[in-house]
């Protein structure tokens, strides 16, 4: 009778000893971010936690310096308009966190005097905000001792500890659980374990390509202890060319390149209707990026219609601009 072999058990290494391997390590390798400065505002924190959200530190960087100069507060930018923060977001993508940053910053000028709330459930309350960005803004702003839980957290907690290649692909109760015991008690040292774990998974512990022989717990890993399974279910890389969410990119980058109105034919209509006339060169450079694309009219309609209604367009008798 043949016998299935066991998975191999989780490997739990002595809490003290992981958090110095992982905190040491952190001192010495950690990316140089300014919002990792000890002089970095609460807001330029929050502002780079709506950032980063999906989406790469290379491409984040710059325009988190132009946004924090240009709105050093957030009642700077609650003085400006939604169509200028979504203009000022550029191709950072998903640009509706550019709508939420906005409608925060109005609500800690209107209930917070103008300052960023220290109070987790007060953060929690913001426009935009949801339990990761709360936790993050209380731990690594206001130095509180809170359980923050991203992908590369949870995939260093998956190998580490859980012996998987890859966590599940939404958060479970059971990884928060986890990732609560792991947390040290020193509330000092559980800033700095949470913002060590993140790099960790983000350049050393990675998805697709691990650099394992980088690991300052590699001698502790329970995946490396079974032999570096592959992952039960494979990731799965997101789609772009050809989907909605690229047309509304293009179109966004219509509306971002002019202040004027562009006629909703030029976007939307045959590739002769859009004869560019009256736009700016900026605007019309983008607009032979959109018609580049191929898109049929009815995908770029309903593009321009869900831009729309997620309040990211308008629509008026000139056309179609950005809100505000």
């Amino acid at each position: 009778m043949s016998s299935v072999p066991a998975p191999a058990p989780a490997v739990d290494p002595g809490l003290p000893d992981l958090h110095r391997a992982v905190t040491g390590w952190f001192d010495v390798a950690a990316r140089d971010l300014p919002w990792r400065d000890p002089d970095c505002s609460p807001w330029g924190v929050m502002v780079s936690e709506f950032m980063l959200q999906q989406t790469p530190v290379v491409r984040v960087l710059p325009v988190w310096r132009a946004w924090l100069q240009r709105w050093p507060g957030p009642t700077d930018l609650a003085a400006a308009s939604t169509g200028e923060a979504v203009r000022a977001w550029g191709r950072l993508g998903y640009p509706r966190r550019a709508l939420r940053l906005h409608a925060a910053a109005v609500e800690i000028t209107e209930r917070h005097g103008g300052r960023v709330p220290a109070g987790h459930d007060e953060l929690l309350a913001l426009p935009g905000v949801g339990a990761y960005t709360a936790a993050a803004i209380a731990v690594f702003a206001f130095g509180d001792r809170q359980v923050v839980v991203d992908t590369n957290i949870r995939r260093v907690q998956a190998r580490v500890v859980s012996g998987r290649a890859l966590p599940s692909r939404s958060l479970t109760a059971a990884e928060t659980r986890l990732a609560e015991r792991l947390m040290p008690e020193d509330d000092a040292l559980a800033v700095r374990w949470n913002q060590a774990v993140m790099e960790l998974g983000a350049v050393v512990c990675t998805a697709r390509s691990p650099r394992c022989e980088q690991c300052p717990v590699r001698h502790a890993c329970a995946w490396v202890a079974a032999g570096r399974p592959e992952p039960a279910e494979a990731p799965r890389g997101q789609s772009w060319h050809g989907t909605d969410r690229q047309v509304r990119g293009a179109v966004m980058a219509v509306l971002r390149a002019g202040r004027d109105p562009v006629p909703e034919p030029h976007l939307t209509g045959p590739v002769d209707v859009a004869t560019g006339a009256g736009l700016a060169p900026e605007a019309l450079r983008a607009l032979d990026a959109l018609h580049g694309l191929g898109a049929p009219e009815e995908q770029r309609r309903r593009a321009l219609d869900g831009l729309v209604q997620d309040g990211l367009a308008v629509r008026g008798p000139a056309g179609i601009s950005l809100p505000g």
